[in-house]
């Protein structure tokens, strides 16, 4: 263990969250967010935060990135920041570094998450400790990775989910799939499921671009063009969760996490998800062994770091 203070950070396509770490737990009081479009970089994100909180000697620093991570450099996809070791910790000063994917961070979190931390929207069954488990990703972009529990300890491995090709299972996912193919040359489920991917869905339906609030507060005051826009985000969000439930098999659990993901959570039973998600055919009763739960805690990234963090060997 390392009671030392370190530097922990979420990087998302919109903000970046900033906290400080011990013993691998988040200090709450210690968080500061940034808006990513008022700054240059990371780099100064890091260098305003450090001069408002004056930690001292940092022992080590670990951010999440929303982007792919090789070989400890992360691009975001969103926003044209790139993120490697030496940078962090040029800036911090700190000898032991991590650079992870934002999904891998959210899969480091699991466990030190409570039941009052999650919402549960399908029940879930029995399970052995080491079953596998899927975080979801729903916010600015779209992302999965999944989780196991070793003997070695935790592997989290990297993922690009949000980039595979959108499901055409239905007509007006078809419909969908041809508008997305006209407009990126490529429909990836991403540019679907996402905050900018509710307003394409709702651009589609109803040729009129809002922003992802302005159709959330719509749809939750009754209208019924959000609802018929949230229907068919819903729909792709069941088929698309279904097939990585069969893909990574998590009897652990799947864990939906962010902002879209939360906003869209009252509406999930009502617009159909669970049916959506057991679609599979044969495989309908299967899918009940996948039980699955948003993640309300808009810190467990920061937690996810912390707790991946205190697990690297010192320098």
């Amino acid at each position: 263990m390392h009671p030392q203070l370190s530097l922990v950070a979420d990087i998302g396509g919109t903000n970046t969250r900033v906290a400080l770490a011990q013993a691998g737990s988040v200090r709450h009081d210690s968080v500061r967010r940034f808006k990513n479009a008022d700054a240059a970089g990371l780099a100064a994100v890091l260098d305003a935060y450090l001069a408002e909180i004056k930690p001292g000697p940092l022992d080590g620093a670990c951010v999440a990135v929303a982007g792919p991570v090789r070989d400890g450099v992360g691009q975001l996809t969103n926003l044209d920041w790139r993120i490697d070791r030496d940078q962090l910790g040029a800036v911090t000063g700190a000898a032991r570094l991590a650079v992870l994917n934002d999904l891998q961070a959210q899969g480091h979190a699991l466990g030190q998450l409570g039941e009052a931390d999650l919402i549960r929207i399908l029940p879930q069954p029995p399970a052995s400790t080491q079953a596998a488990r899927l975080v979801v990703g729903l916010g600015t972009g779209f992302n999965a990775a999944p989780i196991y529990d070793t003997a070695g300890g935790r592997f989290v491995p990297p993922s690009e989910c949000g980039h595979i090709t959108l499901p055409r299972s239905s007509p007006a996912l078809a419909g969908l799939s041809e508008t997305l193919t006209r407009d990126h040359g490529f429909a990836a489920v991403e540019e679907a499921l996402s905050g900018r991917g509710i307003v394409a869905v709702h651009a589609h339906l109803h040729g009129v671009t809002l922003t992802s609030v302005e159709i959330i507060e719509r749809l939750n005051a009754g209208d019924a063009a959000a609802t018929a826009t949230a229907a068919l985000f819903v729909e792709a969000l069941g088929i698309v969760m279904g097939d990585l439930a069969l893909i990574h098999l998590p009897f652990g659990g799947i864990f939906l996490v962010g902002g879209m993901a939360r906003a869209i959570t009252p509406w999930l039973a009502p617009l159909g998800f669970a049916e959506t998600f057991r679609a599979k055919g044969r495989f309908a009763d299967f899918m009940d062994q996948f039980g699955i739960a948003v993640v309300t805690d808009d810190y467990a990234a920061l937690s996810g770091c912390a707790a991946h963090l205190d697990h690297l060997p010192a320098s």
